[in-house]
């Protein structure tokens, strides 16, 4: 089944990190991660009852006998909020170090050398990792602006912590396989339509990532875990694609 091949390139990429070679390059990407979601824990838990609180009543009487499935639903909805808004932010700050485990992750399995890890090269990287996570941006954004609206339509709003799930894990799909798509060469929108094509092998993937992003503690190695498993995902599956990108 996809679903369950999806989170298993995400348990692959938890074994390729213990491998010796592959450890020093997960210690930054590590250490903003931690420093980043510990900030993000300390908000959710200072907000997150006040936003609670505020949100049921807004809904209709005839909820009332289920309010406790819906403050269980909104609760993990305004955690993947708050998650994967620091998410983002630690992806961005640490997206030159996540190519560059991709791309050794991508060594180990394959022996194909992308590049010379240096210093200078990192550097260099720094401008197209940066426009990459701004076109990663400029496609989550008016999606979430959407969601946003339909959580705040009585009625509609029963549902939309469903849409928000799927949603969410269709982003930490997008977000990490782009590393080793970025390092091959594979353009946003060639990667978008790669990824289009295996949904559910995608949706498996991400929504591992999403569900380890809402566990305290292990939320911390999310993203080294997720940049192997998604560089196994695509070696697997999408390997192919680098070719069809250049001959388009």
């Amino acid at each position: 089944m996809k679903l369950v091949s999806g989170l298993g390139y995400l348990l692959q990429g938890a074994r390729l990190l213990t491998q010796p070679g592959l450890r020093l390059f997960v210690l930054l990407p590590l250490l903003v991660n931690m420093l980043l979601f510990a900030l993000g824990l300390g908000l959710l838990i200072s907000l997150v009852g006040g936003w609670m609180s505020s949100f049921v009543t807004w809904l209709p009487e005839w909820l009332g006998g289920i309010t406790w499935l819906l403050w269980l639903l909104f609760s993990l909805l305004f955690a993947m909020a708050v998650f994967f808004g620091f998410s983002l932010l630690a992806n961005f700050i640490a997206a030159p170090f996540n190519g560059l485990l991709a791309e050794k992750v991508q060594l180990h399995l394959t022996g194909q050398d992308l590049g010379a890890a240096s210093f200078g090269s990192i550097v260099a990287s720094i401008p197209r990792t940066v426009g990459r996570e701004i076109s990663k941006l400029t496609y989550y954004l008016p999606r979430v602006f959407l969601l946003v609206v339909l959580t705040l339509i009585p009625g509609i709003n029963v549902i939309t912590p469903w849409l928000w799930l799927l949603f969410g894990a269709w982003m930490m799909a997008i977000q990490y396989v782009d590393y080793p798509m970025d390092n091959n060469g594979v353009s946003f929108r060639h990667m978008k339509r790669g990824l289009s094509q295996q949904k559910l092998l995608h949706l498996g993937y991400g929504g591992g990532v999403s569900i380890l992003l809402m566990v305290p503690i292990l939320n911390f190695f999310v993203m080294p875990i997720a940049v192997a498993g998604a560089t196994a995902l695509y070696v697997a599956e999408h390997d192919a694609l680098n070719v069809i990108e250049h001959q388009s």
